[in-house]
């Protein structure tokens, strides 16, 4: 056994139990650093700093403790650290090069969506086109959750660069349902229909008011819109309940609901 772990790997000088050895440290290092990486988020989840700031600082130091074990298990082969970092300081000049800007454009962007949080952990945003709930911002990428649990990862620059639409940062919002009614309907009495639906709704607030406009004189009706503010939370409920109610009224009040149409005139040449 003694002679097996002594023989050299052909055309280096490295031995079977430098390898052994350097295995060794690569799993002893990456349980280390997930104990430390575990130690070190459930001291911050004791302050006061946001779910997302942790997050981020949990994944920096963890890629940081990786680079460490990295380094271990390079010097635990026997391999010079000093011309080891020599070597990736001149390959990481060249890599910046040519295309590492974009990495560095990332990480700055993750920093500062940590730092000034346009948007958490949990919340519902829209950005670059993309839809979903945060799951986490990585140094590199922030992470998105469809309602569908599709994955989403959208570069941090990305990010930062574009428009944000959180539709769950503000505690309260407003629900808008639009409906149509025929020309012929009587419009005052479709609007006080549509108040009455809008007040049974328990989880409206009173403050702002609820309210029923006319938007539009349209091609084959006279649209309403339905405005009523509830509580973030229970957004989607409420529009859902209001849209079936109000068709439910309508039917029972005779209030009719056009689809559109098209009159076509034929003429006999």
């Amino acid at each position: 056994m003694a002679d097996i772990l002594s023989q050299a790997i052909p055309y280096t000088d490295i031995t079977v139990a430098n390898v052994v050895f350097a295995l060794v440290v690569l799993v002893a290092g990456i349980v280390i650093a997930g104990i430390l990486s575990g130690m070190f988020r459930n001291g911050l989840k004791k302050t006061k700093l946001p779910e997302l700031i942790i997050e981020f600082l949990v994944r920096f130091l963890r890629a940081l403790l990786y680079v460490g074990v990295l380094l271990a298990v390079i010097s635990s082969l026997g391999v010079d650290l000093s011309s080891v970092v020599v070597g990736l300081s001149a390959v990481i000049g060249l890599v910046l090069g040519f295309g590492m800007q974009d990495s560095l454009n990332n990480l700055a962007a993750g920093i500062w969506i940590a730092s000034l949080r346009p948007l958490d952990k949990g919340e519902y945003v829209t950005v670059n086109g993309m839809s979903g709930t945060v799951h986490a911002v990585g140094i590199m990428a922030t992470e998105l959750l469809t309602p569908d649990n599709q994955f989403i990862t959208l570069p941090n620059k990305l990010v930062w660069g574009s428009p944000i639409v959180n539709a769950t940062r503000m505690p309260t919002r407003r629900v808008s349902v639009d409906v149509g009614v025929g020309y012929s309907t009587d419009v005052p009495k479709a609007v006080e229909i549509a108040m009455g639906v809008i007040k049974k709704d328990s989880r409206v607030l009173t403050d702002p008011a609820p309210a029923v406009v006319t938007t539009e004189l349209a091609d084959s009706s006279v649209n309403l819109q339905l405005r009523a503010w509830v509580n973030t939370s229970d957004f989607w409920g409420v529009k859902n309940d209001l849209t079936v109610a109000i068709h439910s009224e309508f039917g029972a009040q005779d209030i009719e609901i056009p689809f559109p149409q098209m009159d076509v005139h034929m003429y006999k040449v």
